[in-house]
């Protein structure tokens, strides 16, 4: 698996890296998808990726926006492949998915 090299966007505030951005959080987010998707999950009057109901509140955002309509399979997909450029990730998720599904039947 190779993983993509981000330049800082942060000067190191959020990763503690002032050369490459590094994934935050529960949700993984680089800095600067944090900074646009931010949220107060919990709504304690700070977002903060390291937070679990900030960054589960921001992903939720994010991949509303990224998949569009979620209830078809090609928006969740789209969704998918927008936090992670890979089909083999895609294709894991989704299968958790399922079995997370068939749990609440």
């Amino acid at each position: 698996m190779t993983t993509a090299v981000i330049t800082d966007t942060d000067g190191g505030i959020l990763d503690g890296d002032v050369r490459n951005d590094r994934a935050v959080g529960p949700m993984q987010f680089i800095p600067s998808t944090w900074e646009r998707y931010a949220a107060d999950g919990n709504r304690d009057g700070i977002a903060d990726p390291q937070n679990l109901y900030d960054a589960a509140r921001a992903a939720a955002t994010y991949l509303c926006a990224a998949g569009g309509d979620l209830s078809t399979d090609a928006g969740r997909r789209r969704a998918i492949y927008a936090y992670n450029h890979s089909d083999a990730y895609v294709a894991k998720v989704l299968g958790f998915t399922q079995e997370y599904i068939s749990l609440l039947a």
